[in-house]
């Protein structure tokens, strides 16, 4: 049974989550071609490839799979990049949510390292732990990627692992191909621990 749920805007101080929309075409396009040389490991679509991308999002988020975002820089009002909640489960034999994994997620140069995916990720994991209930959230990247696993660890997540050939690699060269994938979590019952180190990291 696939979970269904909406999401509402999710609002920071320094970024706010809002469903994403056609209508951060032009920004996403521009932010999509700022510095990348951070996208080594992962797929960030080129501005000439945004409203393609956009419609996939689309697509995906009408089928269930996945519930994208927007990540707005309040400090000038741009779309800077997208995130989403993906890969739902339902507990077993209902329509309540019991995990979710937050993924597709990436932002422009000039936004990393900003505080912005930190508050981003507080946003997600508070309404996925104390308004939808969920018992976890995952969080997986290339195992070979070094910047993004400490920075997944950075979050107080737990790594569980590799899973080997696991997903579809994104590196250059290597199209068609399955990589190994990190994984890692953060549980209800670690919430609260977790919930401090967010918090503290962004002096709040």
């Amino acid at each position: 049974m696939r979970p269904q749920f909406d999401v509402p805007v999710l609002q920071g101080t320094r970024v706010r989550l809002e469903p994403l929309s056609m209508a951060h075409a032009a920004d996403l396009a521009l932010a999509a071609e700022e510095d990348r040389s951070t996208y080594g490991f992962t797929w960030v679509p080129r501005g000439s490839e945004i409203e393609e991308y956009l419609r996939t999002q689309f697509q995906r988020a009408q089928e269930g799979e996945l519930i994208p975002f927007a990540q707005i820089r309040l400090s000038d009002e741009r779309a800077v990049g997208s995130t989403a909640y993906w890969d739902l489960r339902a507990w077993p034999g209902r329509s309540q949510t019991c995990a979710v994994e937050i993924g597709w997620t990436w932002l422009s140069a000039s936004a990393q390292n900003t505080g912005i995916n930190v508050e981003a990720k507080l946003l997600l994991f508070t309404h996925a732990f104390e308004a939808l209930g969920v018992a976890r959230v995952d969080l997986k990247t290339d195992a070979r990627n070094e910047r993004s696993r400490r920075a997944i660890e950075r979050l107080g997540a737990h790594f569980e692992g590799v899973l080997r050939c696991w997903s579809a690699s994104w590196a250059p060269g290597e199209e068609g191909q399955l990589r190994d994938s990190a994984m890692y979590s953060v549980v209800a019952s670690e919430w609260p621990v977790t919930a401090a180190i967010l918090r503290r990291r962004l002096g709040v």
